[in-house]
């Protein structure tokens, strides 16, 4: 026999032996489908359970008041601490210099407790 006669017989042989053999790639690629399928499914029930939450932190947030920033208080002018301080020489009271003077008891207190402002 010739060696081209031989190779062509293996040939055949092995096309045949490899109808009987399950294709295990094909196995695997269905496997994967699978897998990704999934992943798939869950990623997407874990963008709806997000958007949820993300819709109930937003309703919270309105519901919550967040704290009023205060304002920083304007430095006292020199002529109104000069002013409270001789309202204080002549003997009138916190309430009567804070009227006279337009500022809060305790800018007043400040004002005559250590000329700060």
């Amino acid at each position: 026999m010739d060696f081209s006669n031989i190779i062509m017989i293996i040939g055949i042989l092995l096309i045949i032996v490899s109808f009987f053999f399950k294709d295990s790639s094909k196995k695997m690629e269905s496997e994967v489908e699978d897998l990704s399928f999934s992943f798939y499914q869950e990623t997407s029930a874990l963008k709806r359970r997000l958007k949820v939450v993300e819709e109930e932190l937003l309703i919270e947030g309105n519901k919550i008041a967040l704290p009023k920033k205060q304002k920083p208080k304007p430095a006292i002018h020199e002529i109104i601490k000069n002013q409270v301080l001789e309202l204080h020489k002549q003997g009138y009271s916190i309430s009567e210099i804070s009227k006279r003077s337009s500022l809060t008891m305790e800018e007043v207190k400040s004002v005559i407790g250590g000329g700060k402002g």
